[in-house]
């Protein structure tokens, strides 16, 4: 569980809720179910037109990673990729056969056989990049749909303020109806502009964030078996990782 995450996004609703009460204002004013309906609705309709429904779905279930990010520690793959070197120095690649299965992910352990199988360093480093090309793009087209996201819901947020606006012009002579109606309106504003700058964007770049990270630690991989393939030193081979974290650190 990322906690920076979860306290980040609390912080920003606690704040918004925090200055209506000090203000003076009921914090229940803020809850408009109509203008969540215009909002929401608005934009994932929106969202929906402009993605195919596989690339909008994928986006859903990448929104974890904001909150549970995939597991991407840079040292434990030094580390491995050093035992790795240190083992095929000594008793030859088909030695790392025994250490696939705990390898970890589906990418690390085809590497690994593509190294064990003999491949040559160019052909796994072809294989291995197209891989993360197709991962990158994947997961990047993805996440887009909360990117775009935020750039619908203020628009949308505009349109169903001058549908409240609508409402009250069109009941002037009914002075009860007129608060609610202006209620939506304000309130469809703060649900459209807030949910992109609270939600939406941020969850579009948090997740361009962990897809970088993890594009970064699938190269060192690759780096890492092409200097395994070539019977490097492994403190040549651990060396080479740690320049990879220097800007990091």
């Amino acid at each position: 569980m990322d906690i920076l995450s979860l306290f980040g996004l609390l912080l920003a609703v606690v704040a918004i809720l925090g200055g209506q009460w000090l203000e003076g204002g009921h914090i229940a004013s803020l809850l408009q179910v109509t203008a969540f309906l215009i909002v929401i609705g608005g934009t994932l309709g929106a969202v929906l037109l402009q993605h195919p429904l596989p690339v909008f779905a994928h986006g859903l279930r990448l929104a974890r990673w904001a909150f549970q990010p995939p597991p991407c520690d840079y040292r434990a793959l030094i580390r491995k990729s050093v035992t790795w070197s240190t083992i095929a120095r000594k008793g030859g690649l088909l030695a790392l056969e025994s250490h696939i299965n705990g390898a970890g992910g589906e990418y690390e352990r085809k590497g690994l056989r593509l190294l064990i199988d003999g491949a040559e360093p160019e052909m796994l480093r072809s294989i291995l990049e197209r891989e993360i090309d197709t991962f990158e793009d994947s997961h990047r087209t993805a996440a887009k749909i909360w990117e775009a996201a935020g750039g619908y819901a203020p628009t949308v947020g505009i349109l169903g303020a001058v549908m409240g606006l609508i409402h009250v012009m069109e009941n002037l002579s009914d002075p009860s109806k007129l608060g609610s109606g202006i209620a939506v309106a304000f309130v469809a504003t703060i649900y459209g502009v807030g949910s992109a700058n609270l939600l939406f964007l941020p969850l579009a770049g948090k997740l361009k964030l962990l897809i970088a990270k993890e594009v970064k630690r699938r190269e060192m991989l690759i780096d890492a078996l092409i200097c395994i393939a070539n019977g490097e030193n492994p403190r040549i081979v651990e060396g080479r990782l740690e320049s990879y974290l220097a800007d990091d650190e």
